[in-house]
């Protein structure tokens, strides 16, 4: 549950504080790592605090979720062994067979796949629509549609959803805004503040920070959501462990300064490979001729750390690309304070190969870290020859 004694603090205090409360034990400041299956009853039904079995509750399970719920204005935090892990709750909790999702056309390719590969065989039905065009949201309903799923920004096409104008049309629908906020974070971009109604993370990414874990998260507007994701959450069993708990928590206390060193990295690479002759579109929703500029202006404090590019020579030159950074690590995922390059059409999206979400061969993706921006300049310069 959230902490009401946090919400009115900075989000820089909360994520220091919200849910890390001094172990009453030793007083230690940082909570511990409750490296543990069972708990001692003091007789039969009488639980200590609460916990009797760490798939169904863990101590720095607890205080990584009560973070979570502060951080994004929730009911409800729930954390998951990974992002696609949490992402299978939500959907087993809020649909039934012969419903109907909207997906993005630009998302994901772990997420499509789920939809498209493991979701579809239960009877779930679903269909694409460009969630940065309301009328395409709308064109998509159906009176079977009980969830509108958004990535803002969006991977690897870096698009924009107007969260606040999409909640309007769930909420005229009688459908459930879902809001992945990866790419974002909760520093820069308050879905549920726009109306969304769940909020989806892949905690393996800024939210750790560093490259060192894999986890996932939920957070629920409304309480009643939240017990029924919790619900499921533990018959369903995919939680986060504790020390992984216990290391995104220690992540995200420097969550903040790190967005702010990411979005200004970021911001920089964007304007070089704008000007450089062999770069054919930058897509960055910082850039003023991006389409979606003035509502990622309006939804998010910054425009993070992103950056998609398409390069001309087609799907061979952006291979080339990626095989020649050397300061960028060739490799998948997102987020860490190391900047990392991918050609998303044979490394992260290779399940929409062939699909409406079929990602262009032209294009490279870069998560930027928070290193020198000149050294990531060089070395990008370097990279496209």
């Amino acid at each position: 549950m959230s902490d009401d004694s946090h919400e009115h603090q900075s989000f820089e205090t909360r994520a220091i504080h919200a849910g890390n409360t001094a172990d009453p034990l030793t007083g230690a400041v940082v909570p511990p790592i409750y490296q543990v299956s069972t708990y001692k009853q003091d007789g039969v039904g009488g639980l200590r605090g609460g916990y009797e079995y760490s798939r169904s509750g863990n101590p720095t399970r607890t205080a990584l979720e009560e973070n979570l719920a502060a951080l994004e204005g929730g009911r409800r935090g729930l954390a998951f062994a990974s992002g696609l892990a949490a992402e299978d709750c939500l959907l087993r909790t809020l649909l039934s067979p012969g419903d109907h999702v909207v997906i993005p056309n630009d998302a994901y390719g772990g997420t499509f796949r789920l939809f498209a590969k493991v979701v579809s065989r239960w009877g779930v039905e679903w269909s694409v629509a460009d969630t940065s065009d309301p009328a395409s949201v709308r064109a998509a309903l159906t009176p079977k549609t009980k969830v509108i799923w958004v990535e803002t920004p969006s991977n690897p096409l870096l698009g924009i959803t107007d969260i606040a104008v999409v909640a309007d049309i769930a909420r005229s629908a009688g459908a459930k805004l879902v809001v992945d906020n990866t790419f974002a974070s909760p520093y820069l971009q308050q879905p549920l503040a726009l109306g969304a109604d769940v909020v989806v993370h892949s905690l393996t990414k800024y939210m750790g920070g560093h490259s060192d874990v894999v986890g996932g998260a939920l957070i629920a507007a409304d309480a009643a959501v939240g017990e029924e994701l919790a619900y499921h959450q533990n018959a369903m069993g995919a939680v986060a462990g504790p020390f992984d708990s216990w290391i995104v928590l220690r992540g995200i206390k420097t969550l903040a300064v790190r967005m702010d060193r990411h979005s200004d990295n970021a911001t920089k690479v964007a304007d070089m490979l704008t000007r450089h002759p062999k770069v054919t579109k930058v897509l960055y929703p910082g850039l003023p001729d991006h389409p979606g500029h003035d509502i990622a202006a309006k939804q998010m404090r910054s425009f993070g750390g992103m950056i998609s590019f398409q390069v001309a020579g087609g799907e061979e030159a952006a291979v080339e690309v990626c095989n020649r950074a050397k300061l960028f690590t060739l490799g998948e995922s997102l987020g860490g304070v190391e900047s990392l390059i991918e050609h998303p059409g044979r490394m992260t999206h290779a399940s929409v190969a062939g699909s409406v979400l079929e990602v262009p061969g032209d294009l490279v993706r870069i998560s930027v870290g928070i290193e020198n921006a000149d050294d990531l300049l060089a070395d990008l310069t370097q990279a496209l020859g």
